[in-house]
């Protein structure tokens, strides 16, 4: 439950200024972090940090668990001297984009090569740490690197196609590919470690600053994944591991046709059976790197649209129910209270409305979606409630300029009137809107802060490619948006004051 006036800028890593061909875990991060302390926000939203395949989609990752290699920052690993300085790139070329390829063919040679002086010269101490998260996180460590491993040797095709002796998951069949393929693992055991040791480093000092970070939890996992491939028992598939139940949602909004996600369905009896071990485990994994954890898809553990595989579109799905109420009651007697944030967006039924309440997570209210509609429009200020997080948009949403210039003339005037304003200047006006909202968490996209075009936009729902890629510089974070965004949060009782250690 949120219980204080809070704001925050959503913002994932990959986005973030510096060196490498995408966003890092490094100075830019750090800096990120004091902008944040120095405008009164005491939030940092993210999305899911795991290892992105087609598409860069943070949504489908090769594991529900591990995290994005190519987040490493470099000059870390320096500081540690798993490299040298001599080994970093003496020129990387500057983009303005996040470069997913650039950053896999630049960055990957080099964290090969870190791995293998890391084995041969590193402290007695750090190998220490190392063989303990091995240890600690074995549980889906092993499974994640075997996968990894054999996914690069197979040129990143889907499990399906790999040969018949890395496709089926016999346990005598891994235990010899894992001996054959120990140096490779190793490699990737120690991504994983280098990973969460700088991401932990990252967390403490925002903490330390009295900034929370806000997790992203995604329903469900890509088909082409260690979890699936691990545990095929879990999912809807057929004898050769081809999801025949698929994920999305029906026509709404977003598309006329729906969203046919294409993740395979859980088999949520199976999952009973074994007392929802893998989700316990997830949810405790993700409350151990996040503050704040906001749920995806969260009418999906009330009912989800399952939609037959051999379908192209998600327009005849059907829903399936789902046991969110035994799960949430389970995680909540084994991890006490869940900072859990309800990505309640959607077709959203009475039956999900009272999974949410029962457990008093806060749902979301979206402004862009206010104005389209009558009085009783759940997302117009006057219907948002104090246990709630109000955004101006989201990264599936356009740019708030972009929204607002798509607009015909009539829809923006319906806006101005809503807002008694001229609305010269948007999207201040609906990040003001957000701000003077009762909701006791508001969230603004930094594509706002800065005022940017639909070119900026983080996706668009329903394509696969072209998306993730939006990145800002460090110039734009000017002295002028700074003092207007810590005075509007001060004066929306909004800027948390941190008391000092005396």
């Amino acid at each position: 439950m949120l219980t204080q006036r809070r704001s925050g800028i959503l913002l994932h890593p990959t986005s973030l200024p510096g060196k490498q061909s995408i966003g890092s875990l490094g100075q830019e991060a750090y800096d990120f972090v004091d902008f944040l302390e120095a405008t009164g926000q005491s939030i940092w939203q993210i999305l899911p940090l795991g290892p992105t395949g087609y598409g860069d989609c943070p949504y489908s990752s090769f594991s529900a668990f591990a995290g994005n290699p190519l987040l490493i920052n470099l000059l870390l690993l320096a500081d540690t001297g798993d490299l040298r300085q001599a080994d970093l790139p003496q020129n990387p070329p500057t983009t303005t984009h996040a470069d997913f390829n650039a950053a896999i063919k630049l960055q990957l040679p080099l964290l090969y090569l870190a791995s293998e002086n890391f084995k041969q010269r590193s402290t007695s101490t750090r190998k220490q740490a190392f063989e303990q998260f091995c240890l600690k996180y074995a549980d889906w460590l092993d499974d994640y690197t075997l996968f990894a491993v054999l996914l690069e040797k197979q040129q990143n095709q889907p499990w399906q196609s790999w040969p018949a002796q890395f496709k089926h998951c016999e346990r005598q069949n891994l235990r010899d590919l894992r001996q054959q393929l120990q140096g490779e693992i190793y490699q990737q055991k120690y991504l994983q470690f280098v990973f969460f040791e700088q991401w932990t480093a990252l967390k403490k000092y925002a903490n330390a600053k009295g900034i929370q970070i806000f997790g992203d939890l995604p329903i469900f996992v890509a088909e082409n994944s260690a979890d699936v491939w691990a545990d095929c028992e879990r999912y809807y598939l057929d004898e050769e591991g081809q999801a025949t139940l698929v994920a999305g949602v029906p026509p709404d909004y977003f598309s006329d046709t729906g969203q046919r996600w294409g993740n395979p369905l859980y088999r949520w009896e199976q999952m009973a059976k074994g007392n929802f071990y893998w989700w316990q485990a997830r949810f405790r994994w993700n409350l151990d790197l996040f503050d704040l954890l906001r749920v995806d898809h969260f009418r999906g553990f009330s009912a989800c649209w399952a939609i037959p595989a051999a379908e192209t579109t998600a327009e005849h799905g059907y829903w399936m129910d789902a046991p969110g109420e035994q799960l949430f009651t389970l995680l909540q007697q084994q991890l006490g209270s869940l900072p859990i944030i309800a990505e309640d967006l959607g077709i959203i039924t009475p039956e999900v409305e009272q999974l949410r309440d029962q457990f008093n997570f806060p749902g979301m209210k979206i402004l862009q979606f206010a104005f389209d509609s009558g009085t009783d429009n759940p997302y117009l200020p006057e219907n948002h409630l104090p246990n709630s997080v109000v955004y101006t948009g989201t990264h599936d949403n356009n740019t708030t300029l972009g929204w607002w210039d798509a607009l015909d003339t009539a829809a923006q005037q319906q806006v101005r009137n809503y807002l008694q304003n001229p609305c010269e200047n948007m999207p201040w006006p609906l990040i003001e809107t957000a701000l003077a909202s009762c909701a006791n968490l508001a969230i603004i996209p930094l594509q706002d802060i800065l005022s940017l075009p639909a070119a900026a936009r983080m996706n668009v729902p329903g394509t696969a490619t072209g998306n993730w890629q939006w990145r800002f510089k460090t110039e734009d974070l000017t002295a002028e948006i700074q003092t207007r965004l810590k005075n509007l949060s001060q004066l929306y009782g909004r800027q948390l004051c941190i008391p000092t250690e005396t």
